[in-house]
């Protein structure tokens, strides 16, 4: 059986992936066989298994940390918000229901025996499993329900460390309340880190060494703040969304991200922000729109909401009068769909629950695209998720890999990139390309290096400037950065008192 280590927090966004990600490094180059767990995770950043398993991206990233495959048994249950429909629920992977607040209550059951079915099997396979919680799990007042933190703790009686975020204050406050709200489970928390510590260790000191009296645990480590970590947030509320990190505004090539209201998988485009001569923007605002060389339209989680804000905002407008003016529009899974001619919902999967297609107390089946592309896309209760290879139609030496999550299906002249579906076998042909508008079902498109070279490459030819053939791997990038965080983390804890109190 698996040794065990459990990372929980006094918050979300407090480092639990992050620590996760790097202990899950460092037993790799301990030689340990190792792997990451999440009972439940909600986020719209996703990730597909070569089996067709959809999990969490935090999880896929603490698998390629550990030096395994993704599998689906890492992150039983992901939560995908979807506006107001509720919740979608996907369960080892595929799409179980999607869910309102109150009927997860209901759930639970079904929920928590998936969680034990994942638990079981990885604890078998892996010598040791490092667990991260999820948000705070002093939360009283959903402790009953909880699937995800103290629960799984002590189904397996885990060793639980503690870690609070120093940057947004009071965190000794936060630990001491995290562990006094817990006292049930006092046997199972066995210490606490520090993190996001921008400062003198020695100023810290004395609160550190009161806070180990108070609660009678010690502290096992002080992270600094690490400024880049080279790893994809988990949801919209990102540095990356709110353009608060520094733009590169003498940049050759700029690019534009629309910033939808529920955006999905914005990892595509993290390759795009190391590029040395791309400006990348997440923006709404007519005035980045009109000077961008690239406009992208990313996936969304609520396809049918989204449009209709672009149209509110008459930003379809704009959008079909810099087409005219040959700006590259560039569309992703859920932005391919809306720039199509027509979105048909028969199964009412995307406008069940949306109100603002409903007239006279009929709900709408069908809504009109901005109508850029000659498809149309009709909407079935079954997702597509696999892993996809192949290459580019016009330029057949550039090779692809990615992965589709998607529900709709678009009808139409689909020439663009020619696949092979890792899960099923199926050879077929994705996206659509109209002179310089084009749209593909296609996530991951970005992270090969060629083909995002010969993208950026053609706007510097375009502007007189020479090609540049190549400027970093990103699969050799994303590993650095891995190396990276588990460096910082090793030297700021102990690494002895981590093996000692998971067993090892």
């Amino acid at each position: 059986m698996a040794k065990l280590l459990m990372i929980q927090g006094t918050s979300s966004n407090c480092g639990k992936s992050l620590l996760v990600t790097a202990l899950c490094r460092i037993a790799k180059q301990r030689g340990i066989k190792v792997a990451p767990f999440k009972a439940q995770n909600m986020s719209l950043q996703s990730f597909v298994t070569e089996d067709g398993g959809e999990i969490a991206l935090a999880q896929a990233i603490q698998a390629e940390a550990a030096g395994i495959v993704p599998l689906i048994h890492m992150n039983p249950i992901l939560l995908k918000p979807a506006g107001q429909q509720g919740t979608q629920v996907v369960v080892h992977g595929k799409l179980y229901k999607t869910l309102k607040l109150n009927d997860f209550y209901w759930e639970k059951k079904k929920l928590w025996d998936a969680v034990k079915i994942s638990l079981d099997y990885l604890t078998k396979e892996y010598e040791l499993l490092i667990i991260e919680g999820a948000g705070s799990p002093a939360e009283i007042n959903l402790i009953e329900n909880d699937i995800v933190n103290m629960a799984v703790a002590d189904y397996l009686k885990a060793p639980v460390l503690i870690v609070g975020d120093i940057d947004r204050g009071g965190v000794f406050a936060s630990i001491y309340g995290t562990v006094k709200l817990l006292e049930e489970y006092d046997h199972l928390i066995k210490g606490f880190i520090i993190n996001k510590f921008r400062g003198y260790i020695d100023i810290l000191s004395p609160g550190i060494k009161k806070l180990e009296e108070m609660i009678k645990k010690p502290c096992v480590g002080v992270i600094p703040y690490i400024h880049e970590t080279g790893i994809a947030d988990e949801d919209g509320i990102s540095l990356r969304l709110s353009n608060s990190f520094i733009l590169k505004s003498d940049a050759a090539v700029k690019i534009v991200v629309l910033k939808l209201r529920y955006i999905s998988n914005f990892s595509d485009f993290e390759p795009l922000r190391f590029e040395p001569d791309v400006e990348l923007v997440y923006s709404l605002r007519k005035e980045d729109l009109i000077n961008a060389d690239i406009i992208i339209i990313p996936g969304s989680k609520n396809t049918f909401e989204d449009l209709t804000l672009l149209k509110q905002l008459k930003i379809d407008e704009i959008l079909k009068e810099l087409a005219k003016n040959k700006v590259e529009i560039i569309r992703i899974c859920g932005g391919f769909q809306m720039l199509g001619e027509k979105l048909i919902d028969p199964y009412m999967v995307e406008s069940s629950f949306f109100d603002l297609c409903m007239t006279e107390g009929r709900c709408h089946k069908e809504i009109n695209g901005i109508g850029l592309l000659p498809v149309k896309t009709v909407f079935y209760p079954d997702k597509i998720t696999t892993q996809v290879e192949g290459y580019l139609c016009s330029e057949p030496l550039i090779k692809i890999t990615g992965y589709e999550i998607h529900k709709g299906i678009s009808y139409g002249p689909m020439r663009l990139f020619k696949i092979k579906r890792k899960s099923t076998g199926q050879i077929l042909f994705d996206g659509i390309v109209c002179e310089n508008v084009w749209g593909t079902y296609i996530h991951g498109l970005f992270e090969n290096d060629s083909l995002r070279r010969w993208l950026i490459n053609r706007h510097r030819i375009k502007k007189g400037l020479n090609p540049i053939e190549y400027t970093f791997s990103w699969k050799k990038l994303k590993e650095s950065f891995l190396d990276s965080i588990s460096e910082i983390v090793e030297k700021h804890i102990n690494m002895d008192k981590i093996w000692e109190i998971a067993g090892i």
